[in-house]
């Protein structure tokens, strides 16, 4: 019975422990996401901004955060599933954490209205228009995660396909979840769009994987 319940502690502990380490990592991750967020916001030339947002996936990749747009296309066990709504909320709970954070500085007011007019030109797109660009931005950010795992000596293959998402409209799901709070837009449509945008990136990138692998 005492061996019995000292292995029971112990899985609690092991299974307490790395629920604690995907949270915080999923957090760190939003954070990250935010503050590219706000470099993008800040810099009026979009192809600078769009190559300093690269920051945010490179030290993301660098530091093994837990991002969901990266994760969901490296899932290979079952059980692996079950940690997404975990790294889905903490990716939210970061990226809202900056967005706060930024009201509270003297570019505050910039910065929502900057993402004001970014957020409501989503809100005002149709429902499958927003799950084709989901599912353009799953496929490049799968590129972005396969390449650096396959060859973290450049960063060029990070870089371009974040470039190519940004540039061409393409619905990242987390990095909406910071313009969305830096707007201060928090409607059930945005929620629900968010929503949509999480399953067209996960589409993306599964299915670019899955078809990848036909031989």
């Amino acid at each position: 019975m005492n061996n019995f319940g000292f292995i029971e502690r112990t899985k609690y502990r092991i299974k307490q422990y790395l629920w604690k380490k995907i949270w915080w990592k999923s957090v760190l991750a939003g954070i990250m996401i935010g503050l590219a967020g706000v470099v993008n916001l800040s810099v009026d030339n979009k192809f600078v901004g769009a190559l300093l947002f690269s920051f945010g996936l490179i030290t993301i990749l660098a530091q093994s955060l837990n991002l969901y747009t990266g994760k969901v296309g490296m899932i290979n066990l079952f059980c692996e599933w079950f940690m997404l709504p975990v790294i889905i909320f903490g990716n939210f709970i970061g990226t809202n954490i900056i967005a706060w954070g930024m009201r509270f500085t003297r570019f505050g007011e910039t910065l929502n209205q900057s993402a004001y007019v970014i957020v409501q030109n989503k809100l005002a797109d149709n429902w499958f228009s927003i799950l084709l660009l989901s599912i353009g931005c799953g496929i490049m950010m799968y590129l972005a995660v396969k390449g650096w795992t396959e060859n973290t000596s450049t960063w060029l293959i990070v870089i371009l396909p974040v470039m190519i998402f940004i540039l061409s409209g393409f619905e990242h799901s987390i990095a909406n979840m910071f313009y969305f709070a830096m707007a201060n837009e928090y409607s059930i449509k945005a929620f629900l769009y968010v929503g949509l945008m999480l399953i067209g990136n996960a589409i993306g990138t599964l299915g670019f994987k899955k078809i990848k692998e036909i031989k």
